[in-house]
């Protein structure tokens, strides 16, 4: 009976054990903390950004007007050269020879003239008295003006020879630098056939940038401002990230749009002192402006992409989340513009919005400091 009774009471507490156990549910996972951020208006500077190129205000390729081998040069490659500093000369030998040819014709084209003059005036002497016929005098004034032409030929023959022995030396055409030498002593060039070096203005410099013709008359209107430089609206980018140190302005906006591109070119003038800027280089124009009315920010980090649209998660009722699609503008910092989607004193959630879910309750951890 004992061991009957054990047995039976066993049961019954393995039973009620067994029940209190299923009858327990698992609690609820708590809800998620969160940080939020809460939305306000604020005055937006931002810059708008366009790919240019550094270009140089003047720029010339020295090429040789002559033919004949190089026989010297005057400067050192990169150097800065002054107008009229001497740069290339040409084996002159066969010019100053064809120069005294040349000089030599023209005195005797000038020597027959005399000769004709002389004859001309002679036989209209005889001619007022009749003691010479009319042909010899019509002959005698034919020659003088062959002869006359003939001086006028030789005389262009050494002005021609004269610019060739001129050109036979090459000079810088304004101040700027020049680059590295193409040909090197002795080289053997032909008139026009070869570029022998390149000079350019660097200081100030020029920036050309293609904007879309609907920005033409925004451009246009900051052409005209006095204020420019002072407010330094026009700021460069250097390639390597950094800021460039002087302000630009407007130099020209081109004549016409480009008809198959929609764009046209505008020229920005740039100071460059250290010569830190070359022609040739990339860069990113910025042109600053400033909203006329208080624009909506959030932080960019609170922003989640999906498919190329933009969501934040908003704070509802009963601390539930909504996500809510935003329409994005322009980044400026850490915080973006936002045109639609979300109200002013709206409360987002501003950490973890890779693992929020529509729906979830979460719990306010602490308030993010205010939009400034």
């Amino acid at each position: 009976m004992n061991r009957k009774f054990l047995f039976i009471l066993s049961l019954v507490v393995l039973v009620h054990a067994c029940g209190s156990n299923s009858s327990k549910q698992p609690a609820p996972p708590p809800p998620a903390g969160v940080t939020v951020y809460e939305v306000q208006k604020g005055a937006v500077v931002f810059f708008d950004k366009y790919p240019a190129t550094i270009v140089a205000l003047n720029q010339v390729d020295i090429r040789p007007q002559v033919s004949g081998a190089i026989t010297g040069i005057y400067f050192t490659d990169g150097q800065q050269v002054t107008k009229g500093q001497k740069l290339y000369s040409i084996d002159e030998k066969l010019y100053h020879a064809n120069l005294e040819q040349t000089t030599a014709n023209l005195k005797v084209a000038k020597s027959n003239f005399d000769r004709a003059q002389q004859d001309a005036d002679r036989y209209k002497e005889l001619a007022k008295s009749d003691a010479v016929a009319k042909q010899v005098v019509d002959h005698a004034i034919a020659d003088l003006q062959t002869a006359r032409m003939q001086v006028e030929a030789a005389k262009a023959a050494v002005k021609s020879v004269e610019t060739n022995v001129r050109y036979a030396t090459i000079y810088a055409p304004f101040d700027g630098t020049i680059g590295i030498s193409q040909v090197r002593v002795g080289t053997a060039v032909t008139a026009g056939a070869v570029v022998l070096n390149t000079v350019s203005t660097d200081e100030p410099i020029a920036v050309d940038v293609a904007i879309n013709e609907k920005e033409v008359y925004h451009f246009s209107e900051i052409q005209h401002k006095d204020e420019v430089l002072k407010d330094s609206v026009f700021t460069m980018g250097m390639p390597d990230g950094s800021i460039y140190p002087f302000p630009g302005k407007i130099l020209l906006i081109d004549r016409a749009v480009d008809a198959q591109t929609a764009t046209i070119k505008v020229r920005l003038q740039f100071p460059n002192p250290k010569k830190l800027l070359r022609s040739g280089m990339s860069c990113v124009l910025r042109v600053k402006n400033k909203s006329a009315q208080p624009q909506l920010m959030v932080p960019t980090k609170a922003l989640l992409e999906q498919m190329g649209e933009y969501f934040v998660f908003k704070i509802g009722d009963s601390s539930k989340v909504l996500q809510k699609r935003v329409t994005t503008a322009n980044i400026i910092g850490d915080k973006t513009v936002i045109t639609d989607g979300i109200e002013e004193h709206d409360r987002i959630v501003l950490d973890g919005v890779q693992k929020m879910k529509e729906g979830v309750k979460v719990s306010i951890a602490a308030p993010k400091a205010t939009a400034k």
